[in-house]
């Protein structure tokens, strides 16, 4: 795995993990916030043919 891919995936668990505190504590702002941030990842990670996997599946 290069660093990009490495990078990429780090920043998309610790966005996840971030996104559900942020619910978990009730802060709407912030979870929106981290949504878009996710999907922005979730985006880029498609554009280079990165495979994330989904928790849970």
């Amino acid at each position: 795995m290069d660093a990009f891919t490495a990078g990429l995936l780090h920043r998309i668990r610790t966005t996840q993990t971030d996104l559900t505190r942020a619910r978990e504590t009730g802060d709407d702002y912030l979870a929106e916030v981290e949504q878009a941030e996710l999907d922005d990842l979730h985006r880029l990670a498609a554009e280079h043919g990165v495979e994330v996997a989904v928790p849970g599946v």
